[in-house]
């Protein structure tokens, strides 16, 4: 009865023995791949070092479980969680220093969640102007429909009754009331608000995106239709380019990344529409951080552009620089490599 006892007693040590007898050889090996890892990076290791690993992290993982449901010994539980754990971060965590990240969210990541963005910024754009060409109809047809469309919060006396030196003092020079710095704010302020709306309402089958990007360029069809009445068209474009087109550019992208994910909640394929909502957020949320970073250099061009700049000319200029700069750093040609990594 004892040496049954006894016997029963060692059993677990002798399969415990034999057990790390077995696989010991991989722990150490994956040890040491690990730790030269952390203290180097994955350069150091050679590409044999390189395929054995995710095999050898896989049989740590195996060994781990097994451990756990036999119960073996504590510190060999202990130290097989702490060799996992080190492996996972260096297998799918993120080494990087955040200059690096932020380094690769410039130079890669947001330009290319712009750019598989494409067709729905047509869209958008095609939308924007649209409702531009219907604001200007319509108040070319009957002022009345100015009203209307703008709210009296934006017109502040800007209407078909003002004068062409009230409108055009709107765009020229300051003003000793504030009235263009509260102009110009209001109009910065409503776009912005245009823009973050448009994403996070896109959920919604892009509906309120479409209507929100339609709104948006009935209001600037509307105004545009006003100051051209009075002879300023010209002018008040030029005053609105130089820091408009920025500003219309991160509007139709923002719409672009609502209706990214606003499609992929109504037409989910083979995916959940959970699923296929979060893999279409994934570019759709870069992409609107780079719109917030457009909108705060927009804010930066508006209000340099209404205290500094009063030629027609130089605010044309600055403007469509702007634009070309935009369009030169989001659709400058990608790696295959990299366009398919962010895809992933």
């Amino acid at each position: 009865m004892s040496a049954l006892i006894d016997g029963r007693a060692a059993a677990p040590l002798v399969n415990a023995s034999r057990f790390r007898a077995a696989h010991e050889g991989e722990w150490d090996r994956l040890d040491q791949l690990v730790t030269r890892m952390e203290k180097r990076s994955v350069r150091a290791l050679s590409e044999d070092d390189i395929l054995a690993l995710p095999l050898l992290y896989r049989s740590a993982l195996s060994s781990l479980s097994v451990a756990r449901e036999t119960s073996l010994d504590r510190a060999l539980v202990i130290y097989l969680e702490q060799l996992c754990t080190r492996a996972y971060f260096q297998l799918y965590g993120v080494p990087d220093t955040a200059t690096r990240q932020l380094g690769r969210f410039f130079a890669r990541d947001w330009p290319l969640s712009i750019q598989l963005l494409w067709r729905e910024t047509l869209i958008c754009l095609i939308l924007t102007v649209a409702g531009v060409v219907a604001g200007w109809w319509l108040v070319a047809t009957d002022p009345n429909w100015y009203y209307s469309i703008i709210p009296d919060a934006m017109s502040g006396g800007r209407d078909p009754s003002a004068s062409a030196e009230t409108l055009r003092a709107t765009i020229y020079g300051p003003q000793e009331d504030g009235g263009l710095a509260t102009f110009a704010a209001y109009l910065f302020t409503h776009n912005s608000q245009v823009a973050i709306f448009a994403f996070s309402l896109g959920f919604a089958f892009t509906v309120p995106t479409v209507l929100l990007l339609v709104y948006n360029g009935l209001t600037l069809g509307a105004m545009l239709c006003l100051f051209a009445s009075k002879g300023l068209g010209f002018n008040f474009l030029g005053w609105l380019t130089i820091h408009g087109s920025t500003e219309m550019f991160a509007i139709i992208l923002a719409g672009a990344a609502g209706m990214k994910i606003g499609t992929a909640v109504a037409f989910p394929g083979r995916e959940a529409r959970t699923q296929a909502a979060v893999i279409a957020g994934r570019s759709a949320a870069i992409a609107m951080a780079g719109v917030v970073l457009m909108l705060l250099v927009a804010g930066l061009l508006e209000g340099i552009g209404r205290q500094t700049v009063q030629s027609d000319a130089m605010r044309y200029g600055i403007g469509l620089a702007a634009l070309a700069g935009w369009l030169t750093y989001y659709y400058l040609p990608r790696r295959r490599e990299d366009r398919d990594a962010l895809a992933a």
